[in-house]
């Protein structure tokens, strides 16, 4: 409706074209034409502004409002316009209603940044924040008769940062430092029920194999718990896990969850209203294809489930399961350290019982060893004495290494001591010192001892220091091979410093932070030797350590090094016990320098001559050429005493350096020689022997204390001809030395002469025989290969090559070998070749299987192309022998007969199987 004075609403937008028809009349303000100037100039003012606002007129407090204040009230307007604001905003009045009245009392205004109202705006009890002011408006009188309310809406600021908040807390609660994963969904909960406005209640399940377990529960105190399921079997979720969205959650499917208030009552939002919906969310797995678990959390009654909510509930999802996974992360972190730790407790304790049980036989192995050596009445022959002081010598270091094993494991375990005792430490280091002073010298250095008496008596456990210095000593002489070594010994008022530094090789700096770990070596390090556990510098830090002290080294490559044990004087002047030191002061020292005098042995620069024959009479090897090399002098000595026992001349080196020269300066029958060496080690030395054409079918065995079969493997790859791992018997040592010498003069220059021109296949390395055979008999021949049947004419006119090997299982892999090589050359079908390697390696198994009691341990193959035939042709020496049924596999003859056609002849002195296939498939 409008009329006279309806012109005040113009430019009003729509609010002043509602407010311009509107009938005035039938509200307290009356008609527009009897509005007073005060009133018009208010209403104007209202609808000018763009900001919201709301004028408050007279004691019915009627409403006049503007388009920016009718967005706030939602569906209220245009209800609201003349009405009283008491019937409009009843909801919220009890907030308002002071505020205004302090206005209209005060005549001051009011101003309220963030103020909470409850609205039914929008069809629900709605949250939602102001900014307010509440001035006092005047009428033509000067009196105060209305309020002039000028306001924004800060709903969404101010949840938005309270629901930053709480994702704030959660990542700092969810760095993983907790005991477990039910802990972390423990303090998450906690934390979320502390944010009550946002979210309700929250229950977190976790993936277990097919299967949900709750984990976290909000409101644990008020029962919640009890309507949500412990467990949901993702099989069979049931109605229950259904009826929560928990399944579809499971699968990565975000659910919302009607009907909440039926199956748990729940307070929700500022004004308690029962909390009617929730969402159940997938917790993201990382990297993987299905959730973590799923979060069940309840949406507020007082805030409406829009965009913004939902990407909060995404976001509070992903925190969450963030934590969950440093957690799980954490624990399983936490776990494997356990496990290591646990494994290393019991391997410690393994080694702890299996040294002791090392002492009881090392006993009476020394003892009886001792008493022969100091025995007067029985004394022994010089031979006997030699062999004797080898053994005493090689068990006192076993014992030393079974020592330093024990302290080590009873270090790690934190069960070793220090038994103190007031020490002269200065005698007692130069004491020691000097047992290293024969050693040292002998090497060509210069042993420098400065150890002036020390101020005051120093307190600590003079085993545990006997056994730094002489680890400390004991590198120093490994790695310095020119100049001199330091010992000394100085204080000061802090602290009582022994330092041991050399003029050897030098440490480089990347080395330095591992160099007391332990088993750890320095790789390509030259050394006097590469014998030894690693564990020497490790163990003198722990004994330091366990003295109160440290070790630390400063070091230079190609200058030297300097190792420095530091004592403070708090530590060396502790309490001491009043017992006397215990025997056997030095004897660490002692046995430590007379295994460094192995090192610095050299080997007598002429060879070996042959000594008299130990087995049967000289045979046709007799005077054959042996090189060993092994730097440990024992081991040295022991092989040339058995090898020149067998008629054969033997040169002895420390290295694969000199091993190398040796060999080119006068070339041996067969290289003999250790893995572990400085300088160039056993594999370097096979490598390069083979990569030179002169020194290509040199037979070479490799003696190493590295069992398995990849370091078998691994030398034998490089051309190797034989592995054998200490410890090894001496029959089987010289029938090894004496097949590789042999295979290598049945064909010296490694070529097969072959009849036809056009196929000239290339003789293969000589044979590499893998496992033990038994001890051949010196001397004594081999029998002729059995001829093979039904001979076809031509049978081995383009080839006819046969090759000797151990009887030992695995034979075959070599036997394979030579057979595919020595046929590259030809064209014969692959499948062909593959059938009579696969036959061939059966024939070779039941060599070794059955032959009994051989008059050689040994199987020889011949192989015989031409005519166009192939064959392979496998003899034993020993007579037949069925297997037990447990041994019998089923399938050698059956592999054998398939893939060839196989004759077998059995005599008194073997079993010869031949095979024979056609040179090309017929298929």
């Amino acid at each position: 409706m409008t009329g006279p004075g309806t012109d005040l609403f113009t430019g009003g937008g729509d609010t002043g074209r509602l407010m311009a028809e509107l009938n005035w009349a039938r509200t307290p303000l009356g008609p527009v034409t009897g509005w007073p100037q005060s009133l018009r100039a208010a209403v104007r003012t209202v609808l000018s502004s763009r900001y919201p606002m709301l004028l408050l007129w007279g004691e019915s407090f009627s409403q006049l409002y503007n388009d920016a204040y009718s967005a706030l009230i939602g569906d209220k307007h245009p209800a609201a316009l003349g009405d009283d604001v008491r019937v409009t905003l009843a909801e919220g009045w009890d907030v308002l209603a002071p505020l205004i009245e302090q206005a209209t009392a005060t005549g001051v205004a009011s101003w309220v940044p963030a103020l909470r109202l409850l609205l039914e705006r929008a069809g629900y009890r709605e949250e939602a924040y102001f900014s307010v002011s509440h001035a006092p408006v005047r009428d033509d009188d000067g009196r105060s008769v209305g309020i002039l309310t000028v306001c924004s809406e800060v709903t969404e600021q101010v949840v938005g940062e309270r629901r930053l908040r709480l994702l704030r807390d959660l990542s700092v609660l969810g760095d993983g430092r907790t005991v477990d994963v039910h802990a972390t969904g423990a303090r998450l909960t906690d934390a979320i029920e502390g944010h009550p406005l946002d979210v309700p209640f929250t229950a977190i399940y976790l993936r277990d194999g097919t299967a949900l377990r709750r984990v976290a529960c909000t409101g644990g105190d008020k029962g919640y718990a009890r309507a949500l399921p412990d467990t949901v079997e993702l099989a069979e979720p049931g109605s229950a896990a259904d009826a929560w969205g928990l399944a579809d959650a499971a699968r990565g499917r975000a659910t919302a969850v009607p009907d909440v208030a039926h199956r748990l009552p729940l307070p929700g939002g500022p004004w308690g209203d029962p909390v009617r919906t929730a969402l159940a969310l997938p917790l993201p797995a990382g990297g993987e294809d299905q959730p973590l678990g799923v979060l069940l959390a309840g949406v507020s009654p007082s805030r409406g489930l829009d965009e913004a909510y939902r990407s909060f509930y995404q976001l509070l999802a992903q925190q969450i399961a963030v934590a969950l996974r440093n957690a799980q992360e954490y624990e399983q972190e936490r776990r494997r350290v356990e496990a290591l730790a646990e494994l290393d407790r019991v391997k410690t304790d393994f080694f702890a019982n299996v040294s002791h049980e090392f002492r009881t036989p090392l006993t009476l192995i020394l003892g009886p060893l001792a008493d022969a050596l100091t025995d007067a009445t029985a004394p022994l022959p010089a031979v006997q004495r030699e062999r004797v002081e080898t053994s005493w010598r090689n068990a006192t270091r076993l014992l030393t290494l079974v020592n330093s094993l024990l302290t080590f494991s009873s270090l790690e375990a934190g069960r070793a001591r220090s038994d103190a005792r007031v020490v002269d430490l200065a005698a007692l280091t130069a004491e020691l010192a000097g047992v290293f002073r024969a050693a040292v010298e002998r090497a060509g250095l210069t042993l420098e001892v400065v150890c002036p008496p020390l101020p005051r008596p120093v307190a600590l456990d003079p085993v545990n220091w006997e056994r730094i210095v002489t680890n400390l000593l004991s590198n120093a002489l490994k790695y310095t091979f020119i100049g001199s070594i330091r010992v000394a010994l100085e204080s000061d008022d802090e602290e009582v410093r022994l330092t041991v530094a050399d003029t050897g090789i030098g440490i480089a700096e990347a080395d330095l932070p591992k160099l007391f770990e332990r088993f750890h070596r320095v790789r390509g390090a030259r050394a006097r030797s590469h014998e030894g556990t690693g564990i020497g510098l490790a163990l003198a830090c722990e004994l330091a350590r366990l003295e109160g002290g440290t070790v630390r080294v400063t070091s230079s490559v190609g200058v030297g090094s300097t190792f420095t044990v530091a004592l403070p004087w708090s530590a060396a002047g502790r309490t001491a016990g009043t017992e006397p030191s215990p025997a056997g002061r030095g004897d660490a020292a002692r046995a430590t320098v007379e295994e460094a005098m192995g090192w610095l042995t050299e080997p007598g620069g002429d060879p070996t001559e042959p000594g008299d024959v130990s087995g049967p009479g000289m045979d046709e090897l007799a005077g054959a050429r042996i090189l060993i090399a092994d730097d440990n002098s024992d081991m040295r000595a022991y092989l040339s005493r058995l090898l020149t026992g067998q008629g054969w001349r033997v040169r002895a080196v420390t290295d694969g350096r000199q091993a190398l020269d040796e060999v080119h300066r006068d070339p041996p029958d067969l290289v003999l020689t250790d893995v572990m060496m400085p300088v160039l080690d056993g594999f370097d030395l096979v490598r390069r022997l083979r990569a030179d054409p002169a020194t290509r079918g040199l037979p070479v065995l490799v003696l190493s204390a590295r069992a398995g079969g990849q370091a078998s493997v691994e030398g034998l790859n490089l051309g190797a001809d034989d592995y054998l791992v200490k410890p090894f018997a001496a029959a089987e040592l010289i029938a090894r030395v004496r097949a590789g010498i042999r295979r290598a003069r049945s064909h010296p220059t490694g070529d097969v002469t072959v009849s036809a021109a056009d196929a000239t296949p290339t003789r293969p390395d000589p044979v590499t025989a893998v496992a033990p055979p038994r001890p051949v008999a010196p001397g004594r021949d081999a029998p002729a290969l059995a001829q093979a049947p039904t001979d076809r004419s031509g049978l081995g006119d383009i080839l006819d090559v046969d090759w000797t090997y151990p009887s030992a299982p695995t034979s075959a892999a070599a036997m394979r070998r030579d057979v595919r090589l020595t046929l590259d050359d030809l064209d014969v079908d692959p499948d062909v070749l593959e059938d009579l390697l696969l036959a061939g390696s059966e024939a070779m198994n039941n060599a070794v299987e059955h032959a009994q009691r051989p008059s050689r341990p040994e199987v020889r193959v011949r192989l015989q192309v031409g005519g166009g035939l192939i064959r392979i042709s496998v003899r034993d020496f020993g007579t037949w022998r069925d297997r037990r049924p447990a041994m019998d596999r089923g399938r050698g003859a059956l592999l054998m007969n398939a893939y060839g056609d196989v004759r077998l002849v059995s005599t008194a002195e073997g079993t010869t199987v031949t095979i024979e296939r056609r040179w090309t498939d017929p298929a």
